[in-house]
């Protein structure tokens, strides 16, 4: 009697072992299939290619059109100019028109939005971009590189302009300093610091197709 109780609570913890696992196997494979057969666009918006080199990491992982957000007429080169523009476009909430259009974006599910932060704010370039196209029903993921100030509230930007939209959870890291002339840094040891930190962000938000 007791060999048989003894093999029935066997029994029972083995099944139980059988269905954890594979519920952790099928939770695994819900994740790593979130982008397969998503169409997905990648659109950043770059001054001293911090921005950029993100783009191209999300990209390598999980695939999808890349483009870069360019204006009609193009900000100063010089810093402060740049700076005392985009101060009075925010001020004035101006949208530069866009020399860079979106051929069919309803054919798109999934849409990553890179940008620095500009006064603790969504660049304006980007704000025009955002008006500009119907995101209902689409996933946003924005990505960001700053001067180690952070993200402002250029976030919650994206949210109020996309409400139609499915926001995951943003990236967001330390680029270069322009105002103190430190322009391109994610190269050598930072980029292979922002390629494990990206691959990371995709894996918890469920975007990460590769190994």
């Amino acid at each position: 009697m007791k060999r048989i109780f003894r093999f029935g609570i066997l029994m029972i913890t083995t099944i139980c072992l059988l269905s954890a696992c594979s519920k952790a196997q099928s939770s695994s494979t819900d994740k790593s299939d979130a982008i397969i057969g998503k169409n997905v666009l990648i659109v950043y918006l770059s001054r001293t290619k911090n921005t950029e080199a993100i783009a191209r990491i999300i990209q390598k992982n999980v695939g999808g059109k890349l483009v870069k957000l360019e204006l009609e007429i193009p900000y100063p080169e010089n810093y402060q100019a740049n700076v005392d523009q985009v101060a009075k476009e925010n001020e004035s909430g101006y949208l530069p028109p866009l020399k860079t259009k979106i051929d069919s974006m309803e054919k798109y599910d999934v849409v990553f939005i890179g940008f620095p932060t500009w006064g603790m704010q969504l660049p304006p370039p980007m704000k025009s971009f955002l008006k500009q196209y119907d995101f209902k029903g689409k996933t946003l993921i924005p990505f960001n590189t700053n001067a180690g100030y952070g993200i402002g509230s250029s976030f919650q930007t994206v949210k109020d302009l996309a409400p139609s939209s499915k926001i995951l959870d943003g990236f967001s890291t330390q680029g270069g300093k322009e105002r103190d002339g430190i322009f391109f840094v994610m190269e050598g040891e930072k980029e292979k610091q922002a390629q494990s930190e990206v691959g990371k962000w995709l894996q918890k938000i469920g975007m990460l197709i590769k190994d």
